[in-house]
């Protein structure tokens, strides 16, 4: 809307004038100055609109729905204001409004019923009880942790809201942790609960009796088990009543209190598990208004719930702007413009890789004529980005930055190919930030005499930070005051400053344009997950005939992020065992963390430090006729570790090898 009023002035030059300005390269900066005003208008009123919804839920009745949390308030206020305008879409299944919070409201009183809460006569306000029913597990106490490990469905968003509903915490777990990695997540968030999907349990039998060790309350999504101590929760949900409950059961002391925990990888190996506030909840209804969507958008969604990309700004952020979600619990390439043209998509949420896919699908029918006018996320290539944009379009692509537990997010609302965001002065004044220097060596800032860091110039790769305040707050991670160490830096600009570390350098242009250039620790991203070196290391360091690992990223051409590869040093008097290593990785890692290569070695190299060469050996990449170590590749039709030849390079670069 701003954007209107302020480009007709400037097309209203005149025509020579128009040209001059062409020729002396000011027509772009008009144009972007232009546009950074408009994104600032969006952001004022993004910003009235949320402050009136936080002070309408802190005035509302407690006793009532809309004076819980900001997203029991929201729905609630949905299903009064739009009860029949279609919420989500999931397969042939639609919910309206009204019915997605009918069915949160039977999820929360189940999770209350388990919490040991009466809701007294009538099905409103009660109180706490001293115990559950008996032979059932202790129950929940107001705040604890319930870890959510399903697929994206409608079941999960119920669950989820329901949770928020009851006071309770969700946990959301990747879900393809398994064994260690796994019970390190419920141990680090505290979760007093587990909820399951039925299809998940037989690859985690092995891990239930640890679970119930952990003296978890089991639950499953479905009637599909009839394993004992695991009750269907669902079943238990539909058996209550869908009146709304009491707002002051999830009304927050504090907008800064925890409501969710998401499961970040971080350089130190193992997931973190990062905590998710009420602000941050509030914040992201926004994230939809601010890309310019509106309420009677179609918001096509495929990525994972448990990323904050597919909870946070897909799911939180439609029901900011209250559109219709078409939920997807898997992306298909080849089925996305005939979903598209069956339910009028308008938006499309991505990360880089599903467009590569897109555009790597044959021609089709479905493709033409399709409604899609704003594609949103993160993670998209130049090539693949104007290949999409030629091929798809018209269409506006608005590429962001962000982390799960970050303070800063960056917007491209011009639609510069390549670009992440803007870093004009007006931009840097709603959302600031800086990009400092960065030594890649030591793995530190670089800082002055004076002991501050030191802003970059245009062009040159910098860390890029944010400064903490109330507005922008790091809440950290669950598990100790130890897992934030290096996410917070001190003094930067000045004495006693405090700046979010993002741990990710980027390049400001001078036009004013940000680009990604790398992240700074071991953790590369690949098929849009962040793969942590450790992690992977670890698993493999647990084989006998392996003694020391170097994990590390390579870049494969036609390939988002970069695929893990392993240097191996094997154990004397072993022998490199390829069907057990890829039968370990398969049962002890998520697939986007297997080793895609392997390359055998005498010894590592290392610094006069004894800090392992990841930059180096990076470099060296995987060309068989480049290096004289043996190399393996991941066959994944095959499932096998295979010799990696001269022809199967070939073959991968060629796409004709699928890793």
């Amino acid at each position: 809307m701003a954007g209107l009023l302020l480009l007709p002035p400037l097309l209203l030059l005149p025509p020579l004038l128009l040209l001059l300005l062409r020729t002396l390269h000011i027509w772009p900066r008009l144009r972007w100055l232009a546009a950074d005003l408009a994104f600032a208008v969006r952001v004022l009123r993004c910003n009235r609109a949320l402050r009136a919804r936080a002070l309408a839920a802190a005035a509302a009745d407690p006793r009532g729905p809309e004076g819980g949390c900001s997203l029991a308030w929201r729905l609630a206020q949905l299903a009064r204001q739009r009860p029949a305008h279609v919420f989500l879409i999931h397969g042939a299944r639609r919910f309206s409004y009204a019915e997605a919070e009918r069915q949160s409201n039977r999820a929360a009183r189940a999770f209350l019923r388990a919490r040991g809460w009466d809701a007294g006569p009538g099905g409103g306000a009660g109180n706490e009880r001293a115990a559950g029913a008996a032979g059932a597990a202790a129950p929940l106490t107001p705040g604890a942790t319930v870890a959510l490990l399903l697929p994206a469905c409608p079941e999960f968003l119920w669950l989820w809201f329901g949770l928020a509903k009851a006071g309770l915490r969700a946990a959301f777990v990747p879900a393809a942790l398994r064994r260690g990695p796994l019970l390190h997540c419920l141990r680090s968030c505290g979760a007093r609960a587990l909820v399951l999907a039925p299809e998940l349990l037989e690859s985690l039998e092995p891990d239930l009796p640890a679970l119930r060790a952990m003296g978890l309350h089991l639950w499953a999504a479905g009637p599909e088990t009839r394993l004992a101590g695991i009750s269907d929760v669902l079943a238990e949900a539909s058996a209550e009543a869908d009146e709304p409950v009491p707002g002051y059961l999830s009304a927050p002391q504090s907008v800064m209190d925890t409501c969710l925990y998401i499961f970040t990888s971080g350089t130190t190996g193992l997931p973190k598990a990062a905590r998710i506030s009420h602000l941050k909840i509030l914040q992201c209804q926004g994230f939809y208004q601010l890309c310019g969507a509106h309420q009677e958008d179609v918001i096509y969604l495929a990525l994972p719930l448990y990323h904050m990309s597919g909870s946070l700004l897909g799911i939180v952020g439609c029901l900011g702007i209250g559109a219709t979600v078409v939920l997807k619990s898997k992306f298909s390439a080849g089925q996305f413009w005939d979903d598209c043209q069956q339910h009028g998509v308008t938006v499309f949420q991505y990360i880089g890789e599903l467009c590569r896919y897109l555009v790597n699908q044959p021609p089709s029918q479905a493709e033409r004529g399709h409604k899609v006018r704003l594609v949103v996320g993160s993670g998209l290539r130049p090539d693949t980005w104007e290949r999409f944009v030629r091929r798809f379009g018209p269409l506006q692509v608005l590429e962001t930055y962000g982390l799960t537990e970050g303070n800063v997010a960056t917007f491209n609302y011009t639609g510069q190919p390549g670009a992440v965001g803007r870093a004009s002065w007006l931009y840097k004044h709603v959302f600031p930030f800086s990009l400092i220097r960065y030594d890649v060596t030591t793995g530190e800032p670089v800082r002055d005499t004076q002991g501050h860091c030191v802003a970059t110039s245009p062009g040159e790769p910098g860390l890029l930070v944010a400064p903490v305040s109330q507005q922008s707050p790091f809440l950290g991670y669950a598990g100790g005051p130890e897992l934030d160490r290096g996410k917070l830096l001190k003094d930067v600009f000045r004495p006693g400053d405090v700046f979010f570390n993002t741990g990710d350098l980027l390049v400001c242009d001078d036009q004013g344009f940000l680009r990604f250039h790398d992240r700074t620790g071991d953790t590369f991203r690949w098929k849009g997950e962040n793969v942590a070196t450790t992690e992977v290391a670890e698993a493999l360091e647990s084989l006998d005939f392996v003694q020391e690992v170097n994990v590390y990223g390579v870049t494969v051409p036609g390939h988002e992020g970069r695929a893990g590869m392993a240097a191996l040093v094997l154990r004397p008097p072993h022998s490199l065992d390829l069907e057990q290593l890829y039968s370990h990785v398969s049962e002890n890692l998520p697939p986007y963390a297997w080793p895609r290569f392997l390359r055998l070695q005498e010894s590592l190299a290392t610094t006069e430090t004894f800090k392992q060469q990841k930059v180096r050996m990076t470099k060296e990449g995987f060309n068989p006729s480049a290096l004289s170590d043996p190399l393996y590749v991941l066959d994944r039709a095959g499932g096998a570790y295979l010799p990696l030849t001269p022809a199967r390079y070939s073959a991968l670069l060629a796409g004709d090898l699928r890793i």
